[in-house]
């Protein structure tokens, strides 16, 4: 009964789909920014995929886990003012540096829109497992979209 449950997962909660379908779109326009003419096949270019990749994976993280992340930030800084100043500084300085290459800002928003969405759908369809698991769930989907974007763009399928 379990294992029909969750085949019937795309049908129950479709934003899961639209998830996958994001992160496809994502990884293939990843592979077009990083253009093998400018970038060469080295390791500059692979590094550039892998942090692209970690950045995807913590914008699951922190989506899937809003409420222990608040929690944790807000005991944080109310252990001094010291900490709290310190923190708040790292956090704008890190922010605007951020937002200074708004393509990656936007491709972090729309993927960010799609986990919460995905995790309002499961959550409307009652098939929230534990956190770790939903967020190795969730970074798997994203993952396999990435790399499947990838290899469509680089084989020029689209």
């Amino acid at each position: 009964m379990n294992l029909l449950r969750y085949a019937l997962l795309p049908v129950r909660a479709p934003m899961v789909l639209l998830l996958f379908g994001v992160s496809t779109y994502l990884g293939s326009r990843w592979s077009y920014t990083l253009d093998p003419q400018v970038f060469g096949n080295g390791l500059f270019r692979n590094l550039l995929l892998t942090v692209e990749c970690l950045q995807a994976l913590l914008v699951v993280v922190v989506c899937t886990i809003p409420d222990i992340l608040m929690h944790e930030l807000s005991s944080m800084m109310a252990y001094s003012r010291v900490v709290s100043l310190v923190g708040t500084l790292l956090l704008v300085i890190m922010g605007g540096l951020y937002l200074l290459h708004l393509t990656v800002f936007s491709s972090v928003l729309i993927l960010a829109c799609s986990v919460l969405l995905a995790r309002l759908d499961l959550l409307r369809a009652d098939m929230v497992p534990p956190r770790l698991i939903t967020i190795f769930l969730l970074g798997l989907v994203v993952m396999m979209g990435i790399s499947l974007g990838w290899w469509l763009a680089v084989n020029r399928h689209l």
